[in-house]
């Protein structure tokens, strides 16, 4: 038997990317998947086709998660798809790199209401759902500790995910709930081929401090969320999982 056979996962920001290949991982486990998706329509139905062409289960669904009302809607339409839920993967979250003096108001509210009351709201209407064995797996990132010039506000919102989960870890665990976090490195993403950090000078610096030698894939990333939405990780909870080559 798969590892997550009869379980219902909803992936957030699915699309493409670390959310789109957890999504299809979590599937080839078992998992009825729900692929939350905020603008690309196109990209989430490419990935709920390539699981049901593996003969998985899913279905897309759109959603601004920093909206109450649409993180709301999310979590309904898993309970009415497949009837229950069992995993919740919040890895919607958007980076941009802005020196002390470039920082507005609209730049950190953009950050912190996605990366961070985004995971909030969904954790909110996911977790009446979430039954004994439930697991939150929260996607955050290695800058909360490597913690890079020019990333004040996107790394704040990444320490903000990590102390969430510590602390719903606790408030949760009584209820049999466990939350967790990844905290990738670099990976190299549409988004990051996309903001030209791949074959960078950047990229390169960040290569040379990585013990692995490398940049991270997407293929790095998923197994880690199968590992800790399924039964293997049963005494983990209120972890920071870092995965990125050594580097910190």
């Amino acid at each position: 038997m798969s590892k997550l056979s009869g379980k219902v996962a909803v992936v957030t920001g699915a699309s493409k990317g670390i959310g789109a290949e957890i999504a299809q991982a979590l599937a080839k486990e078992g998992a009825s998947v729900v692929v939350n998706y905020a603008s690309s329509r196109e990209g989430a139905d490419k990935v709920v086709a390539a699981i049901t062409a593996a003969g998985g289960k899913a279905v897309a669904v759109q959603g601004d998660v920093s909206k109450k009302s649409d993180a709301g809607n999310l979590i309904d339409k898993a309970i009415s798809s497949f009837g229950r839920l069992d995993i919740l993967v919040n890895n919607s979250g958007v980076y941009e790199f802005a020196g002390i003096d470039d920082i507005t108001e609209s730049h950190f509210h953009r950050l912190f209401d996605i990366n961070v009351l985004g995971t909030l709201l969904v954790i909110q209407a996911a977790s009446p759902h979430l039954g004994e064995g439930g697991s939150i797996i929260n996607i955050s990132s290695v800058v909360s500790r490597v913690t890079p010039a020019h990333s004040a506000v996107y790394t704040g919102t990444k320490g903000a995910i990590d102390a969430i989960t510590s602390s719903l870890a606790k408030e949760l665990g009584p209820r049999q709930i466990r939350v967790n976090a990844i905290n990738p490195g670099l990976i190299k993403t549409e988004g990051t081929q996309t903001a030209s950090v791949i074959g960078s000078e950047m990229e390169q610096g960040v290569i040379a401090q990585t013990p692995l030698g490398r940049t991270g894939t997407v293929q790095d990333i998923a197994p880690l969320a199968v590992f800790l939405g399924s039964d293997d990780s049963r005494w983990l909870t209120g972890e920071t999982l870092i995965a990125s080559g050594g580097l910190r």
